[in-house]
């Protein structure tokens, strides 16, 4: 299993050098399938060994672990002096210093600090093994859909751009190593050096074009997840001086033991340092300015997987955030991220601001589920990472292929898209459906956090769910119509076969894990929480599951029943009647005095009651305000 492991972490970081140095189109593509192959086989057979030898939560170190230590603490200051260079390089100096403190901090408490209590490094249970195959399976898939896209992206529609595709295909490998050493340490000063490496490989996609734009926006990703570094690094610091120990479930183990304030405080950090990796108010910021980079990057790093480092350690936390302050000024800034994200995505017509305020709302929902801390929560947010990691990965793709193949993203310009592009229309139909429609995971997700929260009782979060779930509803109809409407016929698609490869793979998987609801439930789900609480009660009957799945089925059957009935019909146009005399078709007619008016659709967005200028900064004022409260009390009543 060590041996396993290590092949997982060091594989990704070994492999990124060769698409970095290839540049070759042919052979890079190819390198990087095989890489991503390796990648998927490796993951899927380190999940299936561990499953088959008990699915026992277990620690372990790496071969040779104190030479992995020596790595990474050469590593720090190695990604300190990249930070350096690329602040000076751009003459934004003073967001190194968060990168110089919290690295000197980390590295002299190694040095020169207390004794320390040596435990494993690693640890694999069953939140692993939902995060390994997510980043295995779906990560991977993103990376192939990449080749496809990256080639449109510069030789059809962005000739002016340096064309850098090795050093893209390279961040993505690299990115897989992170996470996957993330996801597995149990020492946060590994889990700090893997937390820091996803940062700053974010930074270096978000400014991908070298834009003004895209330079200005990867900094304040970049000073926004510092920040978070800085609170992981004042955590591990605290743990040392105090606690003798930089072990993650130590941590919870004290404060869930003695939840004084003394306890909670690294606690507090750590949940800090989430909020802003999950990009909730009041650091929702530095998402939104990612989408200026490449589609890819976007599916990949923020929706799909890096954001859900933040609510990975949330869920891992929870036991310690039940009932106590940590909790509070957790579920209360997700929830009201959930709610406040999913209103400014009414007002946003940009197809990929719209999915990234969803991504914000939604990892707001799972972030209040964490802060609960409640097993059926925690039930609810374990099943939202993976329905949301799943869709959304899918959405951004489609988008993108629809931008590329279209030239636009806006969602007015996609009128009638099942009849232009059937294909990009039903992968992006079934993406929005599983985001919100019933018996899809994410609206059962959501029902079984809002069924825990009214058990609690907790009447504001129970208001969030509630009205943050209309809200969601809103922006998802007005797109599911516009995608229906009346169009012209069909146009030409230029989306390239490997994009369809990952689009059509991730429909496939949504609609098998819908179907697969109950034995996900009965055999990862429940040995999660039997391993995290020691018990497991049913959040979702085994009654009301089999009626899930039957459902499923039936959306997808009916309509394909439909298909064949009447595939054959030879359909008649007939002209509607636009309120004038018609000009020959369902566009064009002249109205009561003659003028000659054409026929537009068009979605209301509600800019003036729900648009950024209105919404956007008091929800960064009350975002602020919530942790800002929360971490005086803490940190205040420790001292």
């Amino acid at each position: 299993m060590e041996k396993m492991v290590a092949a997982l972490i060091c594989l990704p970081f070994l492999w990124a050098i060769i698409p970095a140095v290839i540049h070759k189109s042919k052979v890079r593509r190819a390198t990087v399938y095989v890489g991503g192959a390796l990648v998927t086989v490796l993951s899927i057979c380190t999940c299936v060994m561990w499953y088959r030898n008990g699915g026992e939560a277990i620690v372990f170190d790496l071969p040779y672990v104190e030479v992995f230590d020596k790595l990474i603490l050469v590593g720090d200051f190695l990604l300190m002096g990249l930070v350096i260079y690329q602040c000076i390089k751009h003459k934004k100096t003073v967001i190194s210093l968060l990168s110089i403190v919290q690295t000197l901090l980390v590295a002299w408490m190694e040095l020169f600090g207390p004794e320390v209590t040596e435990n494993y490094r690693l640890r694999f249970d069953w939140l692993t093994l939902i995060m390994v195959l997510i980043i295995g399976i779906i990560g991977v898939a993103i990376g192939i859909y990449a080749m496809g896209y990256m080639h449109g992206y510069h030789i059809h529609h962005h000739k002016e751009l340096k064309d850098r595709r090795s050093f893209f295909m390279a961040m993505i490998f690299v990115f897989y190593g992170a996470m996957f050493g993330l996801v597995f340490s149990a020492s946060l000063v590994w889990m700090y050096f893997f937390w820091e490496i996803t940062s700053i490989t974010s930074f270096l996609l978000i400014g991908y074009t070298r834009t003004q734009e895209a330079i200005d926006n990867s900094f304040k990703a970049l000073w926004m997840n510092l920040l978070g570094g800085l609170g992981i690094a004042v955590a591990i610091s605290y743990l040392i001086q105090v606690y003798g120990t930089t072990d993650l479930y130590d941590a919870i183990d004290i404060a869930v033991a003695n939840p004084t304030y003394a306890a909670l405080v690294p606690i507090a950090l750590l949940a800090f340092a989430a909020l802003t990796k999950s990009a909730q108010f009041p650091f929702s910021g530095w998402l939104l300015g990612a989408m200026v980079a490449p589609t890819p990057s976007s599916a990949l790093l923020h929706s799909a997987t890096m954001v859900k480092a933040g609510v990975y350690l949330l869920i891992r936390l929870a036991l310690a955030m039940n009932g106590n302050y940590v909790g509070q000024m957790v579920y209360l800034v997700g929830g009201f991220t959930f709610l406040s994200a999913s209103c400014l995505a009414i007002a946003q017509s940009d197809g990929k601001k719209v999915l990234a305020y969803s991504t914000i709302s939604n990892l707001g929902l799972i972030v209040a589920c964490a802060g609960a801390g409640y097993q059926e929560t925690i039930w609810a947010a374990v099943f939202l990472v993976i329905f949301h990691a799943v869709s959304k990965s899918m959405l951004f793709q489609c988008v993108g292929a629809i931008e590329n193949t279209t030239g636009s993203r806006d969602v007015e310009d996609m009128q009638g898209l099942a009849n232009r592009y059937p294909k990009l229309a039903f992968i992006l139909m079934v993406g929005i459906a599983g985001m919100f429609l019933a018996p899809f995971g994410m609206l059962i997700s959501k029902w079984a956090a809002l069924k825990a929260f009214v058990d609690a009782p907790s009447t504001l979060m129970v208001l969030f769910i509630c009205f943050g779930s209309a809200t969601t509803m809103f922006y998802w109809t007005k797109w599911f119509a516009k995608i229906l409407g009346v169009s012209d016929k069909r146009d030409r698609d230029l989306t390239k076969p490997n994009e369809y490869v990952s689009m059509f793979f991730h429909a496939f998987l949504l609609i098998a894990l819908c179907v697969g609801f109950p034995y996900l439930s009965r055999h990862i789900i429940e040995p999660l929480m039997m391993d995290m609480y020691g018990f497991s009660s049913p959040v979702i009957s085994e009654g009301n599951i089999i009626i899930m799945v039957v459902m499923i089925c039936a959306v997808f059957i009916v309509p394909m029943i439909n298909y064949l009935i009447t595939r054959h019909t030879v359909d008649k146009e007939v002209l509607a009647y636009m309120g004038g005399v018609n000009s020959g078709d369902n566009k064009n007619f002249n109205d009561a005095v003659g003028n000659p008016k054409e026929l537009q659709v068009s979605n209301w967005y509600l800019e003036d009651y729900l648009g950024e200028k209105k919404l956007f900064t008091p929800s960064v004022i009350i975002g602020a305000f919530i942790i800002v409260v929360h971490l005086c009390v803490i940190i205040g009543g420790a001292l």
